[in-house]
């Protein structure tokens, strides 16, 4: 088995404008409409963050529009 570049087993916490979270390996930009958030992480270390932030999954705008009645 090769050995795997070290950026490889990295990974971006990105969040999308409607607060939905995700990872996102090092080695390829952040989508268009994405944004990083923190350091990059191995992968499980990402997603045990995620875990942490990402405690309502409804997306922003319609918490918002439920808000607004």
């Amino acid at each position: 088995m090769m050995h795997q570049d070290q950026h490889e087993d990295r990974f971006h916490v990105v969040v999308n404008h409607e607060e939905q979270y995700s990872v996102w390996p090092t080695y390829h930009d952040v989508p268009q409409g994405w944004r990083s958030v923190g350091e990059p992480a191995p992968r499980e270390e990402c997603l045990r963050r995620i875990e942490e932030l990402w405690t309502d999954m409804t997306p922003r705008s319609l918490r918002e529009a439920e808000a607004a009645g």
